[in-house]
């Protein structure tokens, strides 16, 4: 029904975002992975959407990139996957790794998805199987990105209490290379701080 829209984001929050467009404020929620590309100001961005209508409720679910939308709506057609565990899905794992791991029948990297256990996790291979065999691909600036998200500095300050997306938003853009974990979290601490 919205196949997309363009605004500009007025606020990020832990799980999803206000993209504005012409003086009206949609609420997106969204993934991890989606959430640590986006940035707040005056430039627009393209929100690949999909509105999920219930008897009680509507809402908007959005991502950065076409392949995330496409996984997205793939995995809410398996059954008993609905758009949250779905996002939580894609907040751990990139679309092209999913795809990977349904083709390998690799259970155990799709059960690194909140809420999904082996048993989701053997449905979302038995009925996407024959579904994934077109290109999700990776981007080199997205695999940056990716990379911190299983970081121990990641995990340490989300100890601390930020959030994920805090967590991996202040690494973004930043060399980690030769640093140690320590000083990971040395500069994510002032980072944050500030």
């Amino acid at each position: 029904m919205i196949d997309y829209i363009v605004g500009k984001i007025s606020y990020i929050g832990e799980d999803y975002f206000l993209l504005e467009n012409q003086g009206m404020g949609y609420r997106i929620n969204t993934s991890t992975n989606s959430l640590i590309q986006l940035f707040k100001g005056d430039e627009e961005q393209h929100i690949f959407t999909n509105l999920i209508v219930r008897e009680d409720s509507m809402s908007l679910y959005g991502f950065v990139t076409e392949d995330e939308m496409n996984m997205f709506k793939l995995l809410l057609n398996v059954s008993k996957i609905g758009p949250k565990v779905a996002c939580g899905i894609l907040s751990t794992l990139r679309p092209s790794q999913i795809q990977k791991a349904i083709m390998l029948k690799d259970i155990t990297t799709l059960c690194k998805g909140p809420g999904v256990g082996k048993k989701t996790a053997e449905r979302i291979v038995l009925d996407l199987k024959d579904k994934v065999k077109g290109g999700f691909t990776d981007d080199d600036s997205y695999d940056e990105i990716i990379e911190t998200l299983d970081n121990e500095a990641v995990e340490a300050l989300m100890v601390l209490g930020y959030s994920r997306y805090e967590a991996q938003k202040v690494f973004q853009g930043t060399d980690i290379s030769g640093m140690s974990v320590e000083d990971m979290i040395k500069y994510g601490l002032r980072k944050l701080s500030r």
